[in-house]
């Protein structure tokens, strides 16, 4: 998503001012950044979401946990409708990469790699200053391409990577695994061993 604006030059890595590099500062925030992908996960495409989805259904339980993903970023500084309505499209995109792998540590990694890839390019995140690598993303174009204050997660070119990580999520080989929440197992009666025979 930043490769694009980078190249024609809409964008420029400038390095951030009162900012000097630390690999100590970069371990913690990667840390911090993990641990934020995985409690968001859990709480949100974890028991409740997994017990939903077996009850009523992919979609019925997918679109309510995407709405409510972005409601928890919708008091986030410099938010906007666009950047709820993209919230919303990566918690329902989550959702999906936990459909078709059964398995959280999909949406985890995603959830981590977006939130990891944009600090380290100097950009904000769902409206917050994190620092990392000591470069900041100056943009010159306007506030519909680079998101403004909130970062690209307010504007039109994260609704393309959207479409295209979901295109991606739908045609990838993902190896799906059981899950003991969704999957209905039947038992078997148990019926009567037969008695041993006599040596």
């Amino acid at each position: 998503m930043l490769g694009p604006p980078l190249l024609v030059g809409a964008a420029h890595l400038n390095p951030a001012a009162g900012y000097s590099f630390s690999i100590d500062s970069l371990l913690f925030v990667t840390i911090l950044l993990i641990g934020g992908a995985i409690g968001e996960e859990l709480m949100i495409h974890g028991y409740a979401f997994q017990l939903l989805l077996r009850e009523v259904g992919p979609w019925a339980t997918i679109i309510p946990f995407a709405a409510i993903f972005a409601l928890l970023h919708g008091s986030n500084p410099a938010s906007s409708w666009l950047s709820t309505t993209i919230t919303a499209g990566f918690g329902a995109l989550f959702g999906y990469a936990w459909l078709r792998s059964r398995d959280l540590w999909l949406p985890i990694g995603l959830h981590f790699g977006w939130n990891f890839t944009l600090p380290f390019f100097g950009v904000n995140i769902s409206g917050l200053r994190i620092r990392m690598t000591g470069y900041d993303l100056s943009w010159t174009a306007g506030k519909l391409w680079s998101g403004g204050e909130y970062g690209p997660e307010a504007s039109v070119l994260t609704l393309g990577v959207l479409v295209l990580l979901s295109v991606y999520l739908w045609k990838a080989p993902i190896r799906r695994q059981s899950s003991p929440i969704v999957d209905r197992v039947e038992s078997a009666e148990c019926e009567p061993s037969p008695p041993p025979l006599p040596s």
